[in-house]
């Protein structure tokens, strides 16, 4: 453990400055699994992971919350990727298209005002995530590390209704995001996250908190990223988890919210 020297330093105002609100907690075992199509396991720990930002992508803000559930595949310890809500359109289809990357539209409000901390995350109306906390100061520096993300790319036959016995036009693959990290701060953070019911990011009813692990502002190296079609799952056992919600991975029909 290296030990911090200095705050991150820049252009004032500028948004690279902006760290990453990183929130863990713990679910029931059971609700991750049932979201984990067949071929993807549950890892070690029932963790569900937000993180919510403002990040230039490629070279203007985007506001997002990124959510994740510990996860494995081939025996790789990783985060399988329900979703990234954010704000910036351009960014939703062709991330999807290419590599599978589940985003979706959001709109987050995050910001920090001296040692207060505030997010708040909505979507279609319903605000469904929401933070506040405040700083307690910075933290050792972790070392360098390596993070793997599980996306899937799949398209489904071309056809006016969804139909199972359409098959797809391409299967469901796993896309296997590879990523390496540094860190230039991190602070921790005292705070309350929130869940509220939503029929569209429905964190609160399948993912339910049962602890609040941790909660700390971190600002990234970023060392590397490589992204790679990893395999296939079986794509009759994938086909209840074809019907999506906006283009997250939350569990859907016909691209809208699961009906009961």
């Amino acid at each position: 453990m290296s030990n911090a020297t200095g705050a991150p330093q820049g252009n004032p105002g500028d948004i690279t400055n902006w760290p990453m609100l990183k929130v863990v907690y713990r679910t029931d075992p059971d609700k991750i699994a049932a979201l984990l199509p067949p071929g993807i396991e549950p890892g070690a720990n029932p963790h569900v992971t937000l993180t919510i930002y403002n990040f230039p992508v490629p070279d203007e803000p985007e506001f997002g919350i990124l959510t994740t559930v510990d996860a494995d595949y081939n025996g790789i310890a990783g985060e399988y990727t329900l979703g990234y809500g954010i704000d910036q359109e351009s960014a939703i289809f062709n991330s999807q298209e290419i590599n599978g990357q589940p985003k979706y539209p959001c709109t987050t409000d995050f910001y920090r005002m001296g040692d207060s901390v505030t997010a708040r995350c909505t979507h279609q109306g319903y605000t469904f995530a929401e933070f506040r906390g405040t700083s307690t100061g910075a933290t050792e520096l972790p070392p360098e590390f390596e993070l793997n993300e599980w996306w899937i790319k799949v398209s489904r036959a071309v056809g006016l209704m969804p139909d199972p016995a359409r098959g797809y036009d391409f299967p469901p693959h796993v896309v296997h995001v590879r990523s390496t990290y540094g860190t230039a701060w991190r602070e921790a953070v005292e705070g309350e996250l929130v869940l509220r019911d939503s029929p569209w990011d429905p964190l609160a009813s399948l993912l339910p908190m049962r602890e609040q692990v941790s909660a700390h502002l971190w600002w990234p190296i970023f060392l590397g990223r490589e992204i790679t079609l990893a395999g296939k799952l079986d794509p009759d056992a994938f086909m209840p988890f074809a019907d999506t919600i906006s283009g997250s991975r939350w569990p859907g029909t016909n691209g809208g919210p699961r009906r009961s």
